[in-house]
Formats: C-alpha cells, structure tokens, sequence
C-alpha cells in the first residue's frame, strides 16, 4: 500500500462537493479517475498530491513514500531556460557531485603532500559517489534531452527562456520534471490535454515503464482503454471503484445501472401501491390502525437512488445543411510566412463533398496555420483559396469561448444566434449539449470551461454551415460530451476540417487524415488507425549474411542473375486517355466505397443502440407480464440482429474493396 484515503469530503461555500470517499492506491495501479466536469476529480487529486487538505477524513502513507503531482498553473516569470528549469529536479544530485569535487580536491592535495587520507574521507566519497552513480548522476543530461524531445522540445526551444512560451508548453516542461524526478505515485491531470499526437505516443510509451503507480484525470478514451486497471468514478458525491480496464469499467457500470433501475421501479410501485392504500383509507376509522403501519413503513423505507442519467442518452441532431457542389474547398500554390518563419511554400488541399478530414502532426508544423485558412480568418501571402458552389464556413476555434457575454444566461447566449423559427427548439437544442432544466438560467460567468465549450459549440450548430472547420472542439469536455458531438457530427450531412488529438474522436468521424508536417502534406484515406497502420516503420532487412553465406556469395549472386527487361514502347496518345479515363473510373469507385463504408458504419452504430434499448426493455419485469408484447420486442430485436449482420456483411465487402483500390493506388 502506498497511500491510503479514508472517509474524505470536500464542500465548497456550503455544497457538498464528495464525501465518505475512500480509495487504497498500490505500487501497480494505474487507476483512471473520471466523471462529469465538477464532480471534484482535480480536488480530489489535489487532496491525494497534498495540495489541499479535506474537510473530513484523513490520507495517509508510509514516511518514504512520495507523491509528484503534476500541477495546472506554472509561473512563466522565472528567467531560467527550459533546460535549466528541468534540470532543478537533480539539485540533490547537483549537491552531491559538489561535494565529492570538493572531496577529490582534498583527497588531490592530500596526495601532493604524501599524506594518507583519512579513512572518514574515503568512506564517504565512496558512499556518495555510489549515490550519485545509482541516482543517474552521470547520465542526467541525456535524460533530459531524451524527455524533452519526446515532449516536442527540439534544441532552439530547449534553450528559449520560460516566459516566452504558452501555458501548454510551460505544462510539458511540468510533465517533463515530473517524470524524471520519478515519484512513487504520480497524479497527473488531463496531462494529453496540452500534448499533440506524436507526443501522446512517446508519453504513453514511457508511461508503460513507469515503475510506481499512477492516478490520472482524462477523458481521452484511447488512453484510458491502453493504460488504466482500475477505474475511480467520481459522480453524485460518491467515488465507486470498479477492477479492471476501461472497457470493464463501462460494461460493470452499465450492468450496475440497468440493476439499479430495476430495483427503484420494484421500489416505486410499492411505495406507489402503499400512498394508494393510505390515500383511499385514510379517512375510515376501521382503518386507521391499517394506515398508521402502512405511513410507518413509508418512513422506513430507505430510498433507492439512482444518478442521472438522462445526459447519456441525449443524442445531437443537426440540422439538415444546404447541399453544396462537388468541390467544397481548393487551396492552390498557399505561401504563407510569419516574418521571418516560412511557413509553407506552394501547398496545395482539396475537400470534397461530405469528406470528414483530420490535420495531424506536432505542434509547430502549421496544422492551425492551414486549418486558419481554409476557414477563411487568417491571409496568406500567395496562391488561391477557392470555395465550391453554394459552400457556407463556421469555423470553431478555442478563443471563440472567451467572445461568450459572461452577463448572458445560456439560454440567451443560444438565442444570439438564434432566428424566430428556432425559438421553439432551443431547450432542446441545449438538452443536447447537457443543459436541461434550470441549467438553461445559469450565467456564463459561473460556468465550467467545459460547460462554456458547449455553449459555444451549441451556438455553432444551432444553424449549421454545410462546411465545419473545427479546431479542437473537445478540448475542455468530458467523456458524455465528446459522445453526444462525437454522435452528432458522425451524422451531420455536411463537410468538416478539424484538428484533435482525441483519437478515439478522430477514428469515429474522419474519412481521410492529412499530415501536415513542417510546410509539406501528406494524405492518406481511413480514419486515424488507418494512418497509422500506413505510417508503421517498413519490416527490418535481413539479418547480415554469415561467414558461410558471404563464402557462397558469387555463386548466389550469379544463380540470382536476370535478364534486364527491355524498356516498354511509349503509349500512344489513344492508350494514354484510356488510361486515364480508367485511373478516374477507379478513383469515383473508391470514393462511392469510402462513403458507403461510413453510411454503413452510422446505420451499424444506430441499429446498435436500438438493439441495446430493446434489451433494456426485454429487462423489465413488466414487458414480461405481457406475452404478446414480449413477443413483439422479441421479434423486433430479432429482425435488428438480422440487419446488423447484413450490413457487418457489406462492411467487410466494402472493407476489403477499399484495401485493394489503395494497393493498386
């Protein structure tokens, strides 16, 4: 055991945040803690890291035993460098190789003067010199170099002073000294939330070696299913622990709702039947006894409880969009620079009608530069922007958040954007978003970061333009509200542009990744694993030949001879036209597969979820007491199940077409 939380509450100005919260951290955990945006998931870490104190409870841990906790704000004032600042973590190392120059020199000038060194002297420099040795003394530079490339810090940044970078790059520098001091349990909060993709990649692979236990707040559901075997969900006040991986977590916590449910109907009809009795005999004195036990067993009755749970099953619907021409978006010969930083030379980008395209890369490449672009909001020094017949832009950028009016409420933020025809939808449209009930009436002033992300995505879609450009739009959301956008732009009818690291985002919309890396842009057809899979490092080459092959060599070499092929004859222009006109036959077969696959994979997902409320429903004890009606959703369930399997059977055609077009290509 290495830290121990027993009974622990926070309030905040009379509210209760969380209490009787109690969680046993061990040297092998890797325990996600998740749950609604203000639930308490950073107080509670915060709590853990010793940050704050609780206002019930108490955490305890054995004496050498300690704690790094990744920390949100950074002061950016200090005049170090980068390297300088990451380097701090070693100031016992440092202290330590003073003192063993200092001991050398004694020992030195002990030497000059023929004199013996006194045993205390060479004992302790022997101690010391074995601690700076197992501490990584003579290593730590590299170190440092090695995480901070990892974290994207090349050697120009390296050296730059803190005060010249952002507050996400003064977190990697945080990230970085944290990792290398190595604590035996380390507390880390959204920390992919400031890191680009290839990073998250070199961070989850230095994760896996982590030798002590690790508890970290995300809503990045690729991390959370890699990394966690256990998951704390702080939600309504209470932390519940569920053993093993995320995807465990989810069918358990299902499981536990669908029981849950099922006993608070069992509860409320009873307690519906008891009022009827107490109601209709209450004024019959023959009765009174009879009433009087039955209002007893009322107040007796422990009430069964049961979270909200309307936001998970709110689903997005955006509007039907305008229907634009074939051609959504030609960027021609761009030249873009910033002063003296050339940015890019003569690029060129074409978005297609209901194309779904992710821009991927690290920071610094020009991903917001291009996107910024194609928006329309950012100039260029050279070449054509060209937007396709009857195409309308909204572009969603994160400073789109702070135009809020923090006076407004979210109803009337909404109702800016709204025309009189979108009067009677705009609760709806914002139950959506997970604002329901009294919600709506909030200020934006009081909100979340999170809850103003919605609001401004709210006001984004209420209209929709039939092309999205969209620059991390699940920054600051949680895991229900990446799903609820996540659903609703898998079915939205128009074109969209976006930047994410949220991969499990990106893999559920995108139908072409674009990598822009550094002024050149590379495409490749699929969602983000697709582009992975292509970018995989080739097989390794043969292992060297040995002793006896390289004696054999001539031989091999000479049975290996072929024939040169002669050169083919030029086409002539009839073959050449043919030809081309087969390459764009093949290329509009690939593009209707590529579009049919993601229709196939919305109507795979939404027959899913109908399947799984038929379940739900087969569920209730009260579709059971009727048999015709159990009947009915038995055979509708069973006609689902036959669809899906129909079009899983599409899926793998179309699957495997798409395959074979690319290795044609």
């Amino acid at each position: 055991m290495l830290v121990r939380i027993e009974d622990a509450g926070r309030s905040f100005g009379g509210r209760s945040l969380f209490a009787d919260v109690a969680l046993t951290i061990h040297r092998e955990d890797r325990i996600g803690l998740v749950g609604p945006n203000g639930a308490g998931k950073t107080t509670l870490l915060n709590i853990i890291g010793g940050a704050e104190l609780p206002d019930t409870g108490r955490v305890t841990m054995p004496k050498d035993v300690n704690v790094g906790l990744l920390r949100q704000e950074i002061d950016p004032s200090r005049g170090n460098t980068v390297a300088e600042e990451v380097l701090s973590v070693f100031s016992e190392l440092d202290a330590i190789e003073r003192e063993l120059r200092e001991l050398e020199r004694r020992m030195e000038d002990l030497s000059e003067h023929h004199s013996e060194v006194p045993a205390d002297v060479a004992n302790r420099y022997d101690v010391l010199r074995t601690r700076f040795e197992l501490g990584g003394g003579f290593d730590r530079e590299a170190r440092v170099e090695r995480v901070l490339a990892g974290l994207g810090f090349d050697s120009e940044r390296t050296a730059r002073p803190l005060h010249t970078f952002s507050g996400g790059w003064l977190m990697r520098v945080e990230l970085a000294k944290l990792l290398l001091s190595s604590p035996d349990v380390l507390l880390l909060d959204e920390p992919t939330n400031h890191l680009d993709l290839p990073s998250i990649q070199w961070f989850e692979e230095t994760l896996t070696d982590y030798p002590g236990a690790v508890v970290i707040i995300s809503h990045d559901r690729t991390f959370l299913r890699r990394h966690v075997n256990r998951v704390a969900e702080l939600e309504a006040g209470g932390l519940t622990v569920f053993d093993g991986n995320f995807d465990r977590y989810l069918s358990q916590k299902a499981l536990r709702s669908e029981e849950l449910l099922a006993r608070k109907k069992t509860q409320d009809r009873k307690i519906a039947e008891t009022e009827r009795f107490i109601e209709r005999f209450r004024a019959k004195a023959t009765k009174a006894k009879q009433v009087q036990s039955r209002v007893k067993q009322l107040d007796k009755i422990e009430r069964v409880e049961v979270a909200s749970d309307t936001q998970k099953r709110m689903r997005l619907k955006i509007p039907k969009v305008v229907r634009a021409g074939e051609s959504i978006l030609k960027l021609e010969g761009i030249e873009k620079s910033y002063d003296e930083t050339v940015v890019y030379t003569g690029v060129d980008l074409a978005i297609r009608r209901g194309e779904k395209v992710a821009l991927v890369g690290p920071n610094g490449a020009g991903k917001s530069t291009l996107l910024r672009i194609a928006a329309g909001v950012l100039p260029f020094d050279a070449g054509e922007r060209t937007l396709g017949h009857n195409v309308t832009v909204a572009f969603f950028a994160q400073h789109q958040v702070e135009e809020l009016n923090p006076h407004n409420t979210v109803l009337e933020e909404l109702e800016t954007a709204a025309h009189l025809d979108d009067i009677p939808r705009l609760r709806g449209h914002l139950g959506a978003f997970l604002f329901s009930g009294d919600d709506v009436k909030k200020k934006i002033s009081v909100l979340s970061g999170g809850e103003k992300s919605r609001v401004a995505l709210a006001k984004l879609l209420l209209r929709p333009a039939n092309f999205l450009v969209l620059d991390e739009p699940t920054n600051h959301l949680d895991i229900v509200s990446r799903e609820v956008l996540e659903d609703g732009l898998a079915s939205y009818g128009g074109s969209l542009l976006l930047i994410s690291h949220d991969r499990t985002f990106l893999n559920a919309l995108v139908s072409r990744v674009v990598e822009v890396d550094h002024g050149t842009l590379a495409a490749f057809p699929g969602n983000y694993d697709d582009y992975l899979r292509r970018k995989s490092p080739a097989p390794k080459a043969a292992a060297a030949p040995t002793k006896l092959a390289e004696a054999n060599a001539p031989a091999q070499i000479e049975a290996a001879e072929v024939p040169e092929t002669p050169a083919e004859p030029p086409m002539s222009k009839k073959e050449r036209i043919a030809a081309r006109a087969k390459v764009k036959d093949r290329d509009r077969r690939y593009q209707r597969s590529v579009k049919r696959l993601a229709e196939v994979e919305t109507e795979i997902r939404e027959r899913e979820e109908k399947l799984e409320q038929l379940s739900w429903r087969l569920g209730d004890p009260e579709i059971h007491k009727d048999v015709d009606q159990k009947r009915e959703v038995e055979s509708d369930r069973d006609d689902l199940k036959a669809a899906v399997a129909q079009l899983y059977v599409e899926w793998e055609r179309l699957a495997a077409e798409i395959e074979s077009a690319e290795q044609v290509a």
